[in-house]
């Protein structure tokens, strides 16, 4: 069984970043998860909820509504503070992927890399921080022997990119574009009704389709890490040259 795993900030991350690319290969029956760190309870936009602890459960149940909509094997939230990821202990949210990893065992990881994706978010950067380490260290066996799980070294790491900066957003340096998935626009209108499962942003809806909603209906990403040692080249499957 091919696995793949999405390593993500806040809930509504998994579609608007990689939701055409978790529809895809879902439907090519490819076993897919996802890992979100945080509930999103510094998100301004909090539709009804009274407190944090509703606004946590509110997003978690559209994370659940979106990932059935795209097809994904397994999800799940670690609950570690929004807005708060570059104050985290980096050890422990690293083991906490490192777990993840060797349990799911995937061939490839994707998240979003040290730029914090198209917004620049922090927590987008930290997470691709905390997954990058956490792609290394599980093929490690002296890294948290203690979890008493065998090591994993998965093939390929792949961060979220893209071919366009957004206007009025803060300064990014995007990694460049190393593999282009033509996910079509079908799959990206399901990406869309996935993202709309997230009610609580709503008032995001108009802008994102708005930024990402036009074709070619693609997602980019870069490949920041191989198992083997190779050159770059310009790829169309996240899949090309895994080994199950």
């Amino acid at each position: 069984m091919l696995r793949l795993l999405c390593i993500t900030a806040h809930p509504d991350d998994e579609a608007g970043a990689f939701g055409g690319t978790l529809l895809l290969y879902g439907e090519r029956g490819v076993e897919t998860h996802v890992v979100c760190l945080t509930a999103g309870t510094a998100a301004r936009n909090r539709g009804p909820a009274r407190s944090e602890q509703e606004l946590a459960e509110m997003r978690t149940r559209e994370l659940a509504a979106s990932c059935k909509l795209l097809g994904v094997s397994h999800w799940e939230v670690l609950g570690y503070p929004d807005a708060q990821l570059d104050r985290v202990n980096l050890v422990s949210v690293t083991g906490e992927l490192v777990r993840r990893i060797r349990e799911i065992r995937p061939q490839v990881v994707i998240t979003f890399g040290p730029d914090g994706g198209l917004t620049g978010h922090p927590d987008h950067a930290m997470a691709g921080v905390f997954a990058t380490m956490a792609f290394q260290w599980a093929a490690q066996p002296v890294r948290f022997p203690e979890q008493g799980l065998a090591s994993h070294a998965a093939q390929k790491l792949y961060y979220h990119t893209a071919g366009f900066k957004l206007k009025g957003r803060q300064p990014t340096a995007q990694p460049p574009v190393t593999a282009r998935i033509d996910v079509g626009e079908r799959r990206f209108e399901k990406k869309f009704e996935a993202f709309e499962q997230h009610t609580t942003q709503a008032p995001l809806f108009e802008r994102v389709r708005k930024n990402l909603g036009q074709p070619p209906f693609v997602e980019m990403y870069h490949l920041a890490c191989t198992r083997e040692p190779s050159d770059l080249e310009l790829e169309i499957d996240l899949l090309q040259g895994v080994r199950q």
